[in-house]
């Protein structure tokens, strides 16, 4: 994308910034600091600039977050994706998911649901025409695809929220510390697993838990497509049974 300066048509001396240099900082910034705390006085600080001189290359600070996504988006390979529709849709919504984990900002800026970068839709449209190629219809495909971002943001934005607490606790969760003295009448199941609770909740299940996503929507489908034909056979044999020639 073309600064401001680029597309003014301004000549003259080039500026010490460039948009290069910027996303390099904004890039530090979201990994030292988080998402959080970038804005573009904190990253005019970092650059020992001024914001006015940074708008002259972004227009604000969703376009930065737009240029970064998209940046990281180009640099994640592609891999070759599986041709049966089934597996191919597993592979894609790993694929997403292993974009997102290896940038954990891009969790939190896109839990907005406001951010999309181009770069990255390949993957949508592979998950959305493997649902289709599985029986689903178009509109139902889109909504496969919105359960299976539901599922994988939710759990690495969970993910990265625990990894943040527990690199500054420093003590045992309270979670874990209550759930040790459960009564056990009240709580049996829960008193049962008691200390074992942090490790069980902390072990990375997203593969299993996206097989069962998968697995629900082609089987939700399934149940509607079998509920349909059977409601279309009674009002045929109802016809049929109604018709005076019969």
């Amino acid at each position: 994308m073309e600064s401001r300066i680029q597309r003014s048509g301004r000549t003259g001396r080039p500026p010490r910034l460039s948009q290069e240099a910027i996303l390099v900082a904004a890039q530090h910034i979201l990994d030292t600091e988080g998402p959080e705390r970038l804005s573009m006085r904190r990253l005019a600080r970092e650059m020992s600039s001024t914001a006015m001189a940074l708008y002259h290359h972004v227009q604000d600070k969703d376009e930065l977050l737009l240029l970064l996504l998209d940046a990281h988006a180009r640099r994640y390979p592609r891999p070759e994706l599986p041709s049966e529709p089934r597996t191919r849709l597993l592979a894609s919504a790993q694929v997403l998911h292993d974009l997102l984990a290896d940038c954990p900002w891009i969790v939190e800026v896109l839990s907005f649901d406001d951010f999309v970068s181009e770069s990255a839709l390949w993957i949508v449209e592979n998950i959305v025409d493997a649902a289709v190629e599985c029986g689903m219809d178009l509109e139902d495909a889109v909504y496969a695809y919105r359960v299976i971002w539901h599922y994988t943001t939710g759990e690495l934005a969970i993910r990265v929220s625990r990894e943040r607490v527990q690199a500054r606790a420093e003590r045992p969760e309270y979670r874990e510390h209550a759930l040790e003295f459960l009564d056990s009448v009240d709580f049996p199941r829960l008193n049962a697993v008691g200390r074992r609770w942090a490790g069980l909740t902390s072990r990375d299940d997203h593969r299993r838990g996206l097989e069962a996503v998968v697995a629900g929507l082609l089987e939700q489908k399934a149940g509607v497509t079998t509920g349909q034909q059977a409601r279309v056979e009674r009002v045929t044999a109802d016809a049929v049974h109604a018709c005076p020639c019969c």
